[in-house]
């Protein structure tokens, strides 16, 4: 199964002036719409179509069986082609045969701008929150993967200052978002039916349980891949939803220097 890679790039923008900033998360897409993203992909003439229907490729055969599998071995077979199997060169790639012709689909979407609220005093300090959700929608039996990173490190900066990324007490997400008086840090939650054990919860601590709690299980982002979601099976054509909740804070005893910060986040969905 070939992978191919969705990713969509997101800006968080907050001004801050010297009485009080608001937090304003914007959100792009890198690639925009999917056929850009498809477009450096294979392109493949359907043979018969309907509005109901899209047949890509067809073949006679004189026999052949369905997928057969065991504990020990797994079987895709089919009977009456020749000279079946991939071929390339500098100029071309041949799959041929029905069965490499098939391939795998995978898409996700492109969530619109938020807008993180409420406004935070600079001086006496706050929090402010928005989200954003993105639904993955394949036909590979063998799932997708969700991950998020951020463009730089820390994640939220201006030109003069930064907030801190978030500092869970632990190796697991906190179930609580708590940071220090004198501090000012940005973290996020996954929420959703296919979130990784690891932002599951029990009611009381993170990493453990089966619960996906409500705004509970922080973390931090990286500039490394961060999985939040993953399914080892096709969800083709429903798709399924995550939602990426965002928290930005600065502590009573935090000071924020005014400016305008930014965030880059760039979200990935991959076949598995």
């Amino acid at each position: 199964m070939q992978n191919y890679k969705s990713q969509i790039n997101h800006k968080f923008k907050i001004p801050i002036s010297k009485t009080f900033w608001c937090l304003v998360l914007g959100v792009w897409c890198l690639f925009g719409i999917w056929n850009l993203v498809l477009g450096a992909l294979p392109v493949f003439a359907q043979v018969m179509s309907s509005t109901n229907y899209r047949i890509e490729s067809d073949s006679v055969n004189i026999g052949g069986t369905e997928d057969a599998s065991s504990a020990n071995y797994q079987v895709r077979d089919t009977l009456g082609e020749i000279a079946t199997g991939p071929s390339t060169s500098s100029s071309y790639n041949l799959y041929a045969g029905y069965r490499q012709m098939e391939t795998g689909y995978i898409a996700i979407t492109s969530p619109a701008d938020v807008s993180m609220s409420p406004a935070i005093a600079g001086i006496s300090g706050g929090s402010s929150d928005g989200s954003a959700g993105w639904t993955v929608v394949t036909d590979n039996s063998a799932g997708y993967s969700l991950s998020v990173k951020a463009g730089s490190d820390p994640a939220l900066s201006s030109v003069s200052d930064s907030f801190a990324d978030y500092t869970p007490a632990g190796a697991s997400p906190d179930y609580e978002w708590l940071i220090p008086t004198n501090d000012s840090e940005f973290g996020f939650s996954p929420e959703g039916g296919d979130i990784i054990q690891k932002y599951q919860d029990d009611g009381i601590s993170c990493n453990t349980g089966s619960g996906d709690t409500s705004d509970k299980c922080w973390y931090y982002f990286s500039t490394s891949d961060e999985t939040v979601a993953q399914s080892s099976s096709a969800n083709h054509p429903a798709g399924a939803a995550t939602t990426v909740k965002f928290k930005a804070e600065s502590g009573s005893g935090h000071l924020q220097a005014e400016g305008t910060y930014t965030a880059t986040i760039t979200v990935t969905a991959v076949t598995l």
